[in-house]
């Protein structure tokens, strides 16, 4: 194998060691999007058991790894990653969301549980710009979206599992609740063991030489060059278009079940299997229709099919009476929607859009505002249902954010599929049509 990590060519399909290392990457996905629904699966049990009142739930939801807590460990992890690379933050921050978890499956009281949310979200706040560029930056060129794409179906496979599993031990009440946080434990121990062999990003160490060569290596990937030029328009456009996304795909991951039985007096195993069933639809729909697509030139029909779907899915609790049926209904359309305009393109042009020394930090900040946002809604979702505005009112806003959402997507998506990043990082700088080869010809994909 080679040392050098893999870096495939422009005209090579993915190697063996590249789906490997995207597999062990992609977990962040898995663990994040896991602990996210665990906890929504086990929110009316731990409302139950520790007594909580709506202010109590939307906190304790407004600061677990759905919102705030992955938020600032988003900033934190995506600028170390960027000042001393890739390896260090993925290399280790498993084993803090080991140490998280373990704080939520014996919590007692609420500050344990508390304690735990924050913890967990801490560390997979710092793994996922981290994990991500490490995906695009040993990609081959005309594959990235494909391999992003592996991300992806992580993000929807963490879910399903831990969903199936919180459906076949809900007769065990909050002790199968305790069992599922247990079983992404041991995910997280597996992974940072297995991705001990990884090895660090080719590109960063070739741009970190080139700042180190220069004379200048403190220059390299200063956080100031984020906010200016095509650097900050690409920052308003991934981080407002996550945020409007994210918001309302947060709120069904983090609240559906919650939302299905106070509303629709849906029971605890039938709204978390409705739940599971929104995953495995954004995950089939992931692997057979956008890592096929995502490389070619039909991105803007896919997401504004996609943005469509998504808006005719809260279109159903806005205007049709809860229950069974339109819950269905609402996670079909969402979940397949999802796939096509939703996370995917986020993670892929937050690649694309930025150079290497500032790739990490640029998702952080991103990633960071949109969980924040999401933070703050997530303290309103109880409030709002219990209300008289209710689902219908709660759900209409959120399809003004998707028809935002759309908008957005479509009017200031790049043309950047097919193109190597080492060319996209020099069209920062200069004018005019880079020939679309890949720098990374000459490192071949480790077997």
């Amino acid at each position: 194998m080679s040392t050098t990590g893999p870096a495939g060519a422009a005209d090579e399909s993915p190697t063996r060691t590249q789906w490997k290392w995207t597999a062990l990457a992609s977990m962040a996905s898995y663990i994040d999007a896991g602990s996210i629904v665990a906890a929504a699966a086990g929110l009316p049990l731990w409302e139950a058991y520790l007594g909580l009142n709506s202010t109590a739930v939307g906190l304790l939801t407004a600061f677990s790894s759905n919102a705030i807590s992955a938020a600032i460990g988003a900033l934190i992890g995506g600028r170390l990653g960027d000042r001393f690379g890739r390896k260090r933050i993925y290399a280790w921050d498993l084993l803090v969301f080991a140490f998280g978890i373990l704080w939520i499956v014996f919590a007692m009281n609420l500050p344990m549980l508390f304690v735990g949310y924050v913890i967990v979200g801490l560390a997979v706040g710092a793994d996922l710009p981290t994990s991500l560029a490490l995906v695009a930056e040993f990609s081959p060129s005309r594959a990235r979206g494909r391999l992003i794409g592996v991300t992806q179906v992580a993000w929807s496979l963490g879910p399903m599992v831990t969903l199936l599993l919180a459906f076949a031990l809900a007769p065990m009440g909050l002790l199968g609740v305790r069992i599922v946080f247990a079983h992404l434990f041991v995910v997280a121990v597996v992974t940072w063991y297995l991705r001990r062999g990884m090895v660090e990003s080719v590109p960063w160490q070739q741009a970190r030489q080139a700042a180190v060569d220069s004379g200048n290596p403190l220059d390299a990937g200063r956080l100031r060059d984020v906010f200016t030029g095509r650097n900050l328009r690409a920052l308003v456009f991934t981080g407002g278009l996550y945020a409007l996304w994210n918001t309302v795909a947060g709120t069904n991951g983090a609240f559906l079940p919650y939302i299905l039985q106070r509303t629709g007096d849906v029971d605890q195993a039938t709204s978390v299997g409705i739940q599971a069933f929104n995953y495995l639809l954004t995950m089939l729909a992931v692997a057979l229709v956008f890592m096929p697509m995502a490389d070619g030139t039909r991105r803007k029909p896919l997401f504004a099919f996609g943005a469509a779907m998504q808006i005719a899915a809260f279109a159903c609790f806005a205007f049709l009476p809860i229950g069974v049926g339109v819950a269905i209904a609402n996670v079909a359309l969402f979940g397949i929607g999802a796939a096509f305009a939703g996370e995917s393109f986020y993670k892929l042009w937050s690649q694309e859009m930025f150079p290497t020394m500032l790739r990490a930090t640029a998702q952080g900040i991103t990633f960071a505002f949109a969980r924040i946002v999401l933070g703050i809604w997530s303290f309103l979702v109880p409030l709002m249902i219990v209300s008289s505005f209710g689902l219908a009112g709660m759900s209409m806003i959120m399809m003004g954010m998707l028809v935002l959402f759309a908008v957005i997507g479509l009017l200031g998506m790049p043309d950047s599929a097919g193109r190597s990043l080492h060319v996209l990082d020099q069209e920062l700088f200069t004018s005019g049509t880079a020939e679309r080869v890949d720098p990374g010809r000459e490192i071949k994909g480790a077997e």
